[in-house]
């Protein structure tokens, strides 16, 4: 497998969401590549914990990990966060916009829980990016910007619109960041969309006993991420033990027919069409 360049020993990289999740799993990869890893989240236990078993992995111990408290929707936090950073271990070369929640939503809830969804979710990664990346391109050294965001981006399945349209704004943002960074003169940023699939984290584990079968482990989803990136992929978009590659590709299909169709929104899920759409993915 080939390793992008911006993942190199001695190299800084910042994972938001790290004590946990794809994050945490994130961070013992990054670790034992011999990059230094700087964890952001909430909670002290967990991040305490979090980077004691970074440490455990990682050839400079202690010294390669540093935990800082962060809530990413707060603009003044993530600007201690790089300084932080920057100031413990130099340019950072991998930043990892991953915190997230999902509490859950409806159409009508609260205004206050639309906010705080859109706030770390989105605003979250808004914040990150625009702080993190203008030294990161004036570093002048290969460099990434992840941004972790979801399937439910995409397709928008009812029934968590806040959490849906949260990750819709991220690609949508992602897709804007590469847009500029490849047409930055000298630019040796790249930004990346990691859309995983069905993953046994901290969100989900809350709805299940165990990890289910179809479930990928986040171990597993930071491999699959790692192997793209070396092949320079912008969607990275990461099957599970239930769903392939094939299928999600119908169903990002069948979701943009809408428009061209000039189908009902969502019409995967309407009566009218469920049959329709069942039919176009009998022979996967």
């Amino acid at each position: 497998m080939e390793i992008h360049p911006a993942l190199v020993a001695g190299a800084c990289a910042v994972i938001t969401g790290g004590a946990s999740g794809i994050g945490l799993a994130a961070a013992h990869r990054f670790a034992a590549l011999g990059l230094n890893v700087v964890i952001a989240d909430l909670g002290a236990d967990r991040l305490g914990q979090a980077a004691q078993s970074i440490a455990a992995v990682s050839p400079q111990g202690d010294k390669g990990v540093l935990a800082v408290p962060t809530d990413v929707s707060r603009r003044e936090d993530v600007l201690a966060l790089e300084s932080r950073a920057t100031a413990a271990y130099g340019p950072v070369a991998v930043l990892m916009n991953n915190a997230g929640i999902g509490p859950g939503s409806t159409m009508f809830a609260a205004p206050d829980n639309w906010r705080r969804i859109l706030d770390v979710n989105l605003w979250g990664i808004i914040n990150g990016s625009q702080i993190f990346a203008p030294n990161m391109i004036a570093a002048g050294r290969p460099a990434l910007i992840i941004n972790t965001g979801s399937k439910q981006g995409v397709t928008t399945p009812p029934g968590d619109p806040a959490y849906n349209l949260s990750k819709a704004g991220v690609k949508v943002f992602t897709e804007a960041l590469q847009h500029e960074l490849r047409n930055t003169e000298g630019c040796q940023v790249t930004a990346h969309l990691l859309i995983p699939g069905f993953v046994f984290t901290g969100l989900t584990a809350n709805r299940e006993r165990g990890k289910p079968a179809a479930a990928w482990t986040p171990e597993q989803t930071v491999e699959f991420m790692l192997e793209q990136l070396g092949l320079r992929t912008f969607y990275i978009l990461c099957p599970d033990n239930d769903v392939r590659r094939a299928l999600d590709e119908r169903r990002m299909a069948w979701a943009i027919g809408d428009i061209i169709e000039n189908r009902p929104p969502l019409s995967r899920w309407h009566e009218d069409y469920a049959e329709a759409f069942r039919a176009s993915i009998a022979d996967l």
